[in-house]
């Protein structure tokens, strides 16, 4: 961590200021601490806690969920799992809520559609407490504690509010329709703030995709009649050609100086209307009017460069870097859906990742051993050692790039008929061959990719100096939200990292990895 004081008020910063893979953020202050919660969908663990102390420059501290039996997800769906968390602190308690969308289509009794958990912890990294689970059939909620000291979990359609426990555990009543937005279809993930006597009601409006905003209301009781703010939308990006888009989902928070800004979700477009990386944070200034409304960024959109807040600067060190000398992963990485404690371990082989060849191959809900980290920008570099000696048709292991069990790329040593390696990928119709290097050696192998922007380029070494060229992927529209319109229900982004599997036929095979390298 370095810090610098000089002359703050000329630092600039570009957004997103939380790059990649991290959607709908939740932010608060606690003294010159800033601590941000973000969706994590099917990866696991499940809610990263962000810490930063300039607002700028964040660095992962914890997970909300880190117990595999705590979080019911071994089979859920793509994009679904735990949406749109909260974080608060009330009385030196840490507070995170959030959704639990599970597989069912709505129906009661068994086949729930989504439900509320909320955790606390007495520090911000946590351990946090087994999840409590609050049966509100929707989806983002928040935490607004009243100045009587009543709690409340505010959630959508628009802002609905529900009176809780002062512990928060349970409902006392609601639901109540506090207010119902503006009109504007799928009014999500909302926020009440109160300031000087008002209430105010913060509520994303036009979907989560281009089009998406933010829009207010405000009212002298906390369940209306609110008024509607004359500045609406006070964020969306109204220039399709802009660099920054899907701009909404959004939460305020007050500096230890007493200067107001915003947090929000946001997207950066491809080559086109494609977000690979996928939804990520940004952040833009408030300023309050003479009549008590807000407005973000003079009302002038969300922002590509904007001046830094008036605090020291705060820069952390970046885990680019995992060479597994520990017994703990570092926080970068996430499974996808709940790990099989059994099919990996740091400790088996020491200053290696091995991974366990088993059932599930990376189109299925099944597959276990699927380890991965976010892309965080549009263009960059990854690469791994890997030692593994497959002898039955089926057995694989190697480099993904990965948005789901229906869209993704594998760079796989494997055993067909003979060892090679496979590029192969997935966007939405089966695997497809597109390239293969025969008769690898029985030897350690270096796999890389090189990502610029919608090109992907695929190596291998046996030295890790001398790289010989595997395959090129072109226009890779599939791993993002926006380029697989078949598939309905994309929310997440691409991540990077390694893998195993068996291909079905059953073997249990070690696949170990000396190190990944991520550079950008």
């Amino acid at each position: 961590m370095k810090e610098f004081d000089g002359n703050k008020s000329n630092r600039e910063y570009c957004n997103p200021v939380q790059r990649g893979f991290f959607p709908d953020p939740s932010v608060i202050r606690v003294g010159e601490d800033y601590y941000m919660v973000n969706s994590s969908f099917q990866y696991f663990p499940a809610i990263p806690i962000s810490h930063s102390k300039d607002m700028v420059h964040w660095h992962i501290i914890g997970h909300a969920v880190v117990n595999t039996e705590y979080l019911p997800m071994e089979d859920i769906k793509d994009s679904h799992g735990i949406w749109a968390p909260d974080i608060s602190y009330v009385d030196g308690t840490f507070y995170i809520f959030a959704t639990l969308r599970l597989n069912g289509d709505g129906g009661r009794g068994n086949n729930v559609l989504r439900r509320q958990l909320m955790v606390t912890s007495k520090t911000p990294e946590g351990p946090y407490s087994k999840p409590v689970w609050l049966e509100a059939d929707a989806i983002d909620p928040s935490h607004f504690v009243d100045e009587d000291g009543k709690h409340y979990m505010v959630i959508a359609s628009a802002a609905t509010v529900y009176e809780i426990s002062s512990d928060c555990t349970k409902l006392i009543s609601g639901p109540k329709v506090a207010w119902p937005g503006t009109g504007e279809r799928c009014p999500e993930g909302p926020h009440i703030m109160k300031k000087d006597g008002w209430y105010y009601a913060i509520v994303a409006e036009g979907g989560t995709g281009y089009g998406h905003g933010i829009n207010v209301a405000r009212s002298k009781n906390l369940y209306g009649p609110y008024e509607e703010c004359p500045y609406n939308p006070v964020i969306r990006q109204k220039d399709p050609k802009a660099s920054l888009q899907r701009t909404g989902h959004g939460k305020l928070v007050q500096t230890q100086n007493g200067d107001w800004w915003i947090y929000y979700l946001l997207g950066r477009p491809n080559e086109g209307k494609f977000t690979t990386v996928g939804r990520e944070s940004g952040l833009d200034p408030v300023t309050w009017t003479d009549d008590g409304w807000f407005i973000v960024n003079e009302g002038k959109g969300p922002s590509l460069v904007q001046k830094a807040p008036m605090l020291p600067e705060c820069i952390y060190e970046r885990n680019t870097m995992d060479d597994f000398d520990k017994e703990t992963l570092n926080l970068e990485w996430e499974f996808v859906r709940l790990p099989d404690n059994g099919s990996w371990s740091l400790t088996e082989r020491p200053g290696y990742f091995r991974i366990w060849t088993r059932d599930g191959q990376l189109h299925e809900i099944k597959a276990k051993n699927t380890l991965l980290r976010r892309e965080q920008e549009l263009s960059y570099k990854a690469e791994t050692k890997l030692e593994f000696y497959p002898e039955r048709n089926g057995e694989q292991a190697g480099l993904t790039c990965y948005y789901s069990t229906a869209t993704y790329v594998r760079f796989s040593l494997c055993y067909e008929e003979g060892r090679k390696l496979q590029l192969v990928i997935n966007r939405n119709h089966g695997e497809e061959l597109m390239a293969e290097v025969k008769d690898i050696k029985e030897a350690p192998v270096y796999l890389k990719v090189e990502v610029d922007k919608l090109t992907r380029s695929f190596y291998y070494s046996y030295d890790g100096i001398a790289w010989e060229k595997a395959g090129v992927l072109t226009d890779c529209i599939y791993l993002c939200d926006e380029g697989v319109p078949d598939d309905p229900k994309r929310h997440t982004g691409t991540l990077v990292g390694i893998y195993a599997n068996n291909g079905g036929c059953g073997s249990r095979r070690p696949a170990d990895f000396d190190y990944f390298k991520y550079e950008d």
